[in-house]
């Protein structure tokens, strides 16, 4: 988009080869607690759709590129603005297949870091149900094994990913969506490269030199992760659906089928495999919502912020409060629910009506004689 990239160059600067930082009148702040090693670093990316028609079906897929430089997207720009209108929409739209965009892109800048995004999601991805690829090569053609990496989405998981055995050559990746601020994070990578695009990109590639893992949203919360029909109030398993031959029972209508359903139509193996690719990851459960769990309250109350705005201020980071630090620790500063909270989504003891047809999944930690019990 020209407003994005006109706002990249007015507020960014070159930092390592490839990556980028806010220029420093941009500063809201100097914060003494996080080291000059740790400032943010930017690089320069986008998400396209590609909508169109192959061998009889609509196809509506979505495509992450990472690009080394603003020169980059200024011509990856320029090419494709002749397939359709870049400022029309955040996340432009183009009648153009999958595989010609990716040999654009690699024309553009063959460095380019090009990785199908939320492969799984129903209804803009390369296996979700509505474009129904059935494997990479489907999509991509004779440009597939220019792909390295493959992001989950936040419906499925790399452990649910590692039972397709076609995905052992690949990286898993998991990314926080930008509609709002305060979602950033809540899915992240873990890499131990040099800080560079370069690196970056031999990171993503087998064997995946630096590539630690990945932080998770747990795959239920995901809002297409079983099946359903939300109109309805319908949240099925893949089992029921298939029982019921895909139609609600309510309106007699299909039923938006999840993640889970079109994973395990395509797995070949019962257990997730542990192929050279395979990377650990950490289930993670905001810290809002920990404290809202913990106080009884909405995520989005007046309480909730202040206390969580209280705790970065006395103990740092949100992740590291989540993964890292020692539980008695944070009990000084947080009391013993919040930490308990903590306790029980690092060992995952949490129950979750998984999301379905557009509708986030609800976590629980503790029951209202939970809550009463810790404040005795």
């Amino acid at each position: 988009h020209p407003g994005w990239r006109e706002e990249l160059r007015d507020k960014l600067e070159a930092a390592e080869d490839g990556l980028w930082k806010l220029k420093k009148e941009y500063y809201l702040q100097q914060v003494p607690a996080i080291p000059a090693a740790s400032q943010v670093r930017f690089v320069i990316s986008g998400e396209v759709c590609t909508i169109y028609k192959k061998e009889g079906r609509t196809r509506k897929v979505h495509h992450l590129i990472l690009l080394p430089g603003l020169e980059a997207a200024d011509q990856l720009a320029a090419r494709l603005e002749k397939n359709g209108n870049i400022a029309a929409n955040g996340r432009p739209i183009f009648n153009l297949d999958s595989r010609d965009l990716l040999e654009i892109t690699l024309e553009v800048s063959p460095e380019t870091i090009f990785i199908p995004a939320h492969i799984w999601t129903p209804h803009f991805s390369v296996f979700g149900m509505n474009s129904n690829f059935n494997t990479l090569q489907e999509c991509y053609e004779d440009l597939t094994d220019e792909i390295h990496a493959l992001e989950t989405g936040l419906s499925s998981d790399p452990p649910m990913n590692r039972r397709l055995s076609m995905f052992d050559d690949y990286a898993f990746i998991s990314n926080s969506d930008a509609h709002s601020p305060q979602k950033l994070g809540r899915e992240a990578n873990l890499f131990d490269c040099a800080p560079s695009f370069g690196a970056l990109r031999e990171a993503l590639k087998k064997p995946f030199p630096g590539f630690l893992g990945t932080v998770e949203f747990f795959p239920e919360e995901g809002k297409y992760h079983w099946d359903g029909h939300r109109a309805c109030g319908l949240r099925w398993h893949p089992f029921q659906t298939m029982e019921a031959g895909g139609k609600c029972p309510v309106c007699g209508r299909k039923v938006t089928v999840g993640v889970l359903h079109r994973l395990e139509a395509l797995a070949d193996r019962e257990e997730e495999g542990k192929p050279p690719s395979w990377r650990p990851c950490e289930r993670l459960v905001p810290l809002t919502r920990i404290i809202a769990e913990a106080e009884g309250v909405g995520e989005n109350t007046k309480k909730v912020r202040e206390l969580y705005n209280g705790l970065l201020e006395k103990l740092g980071p949100e992740l590291k409060i989540i993964r890292e630090m020692p539980l008695c620790e944070l009990e000084k500063a947080a009391g013993a629910l919040i930490t308990e909270g903590i306790r029980r989504v690092r060992q995952g003891l949490l129950t979750i009506n998984p999301g379905f047809d557009g509708e986030y999944g609800e976590v629980k930690i503790f029951s209202a004689k939970e809550r009463e019990a810790f404040s005795r």
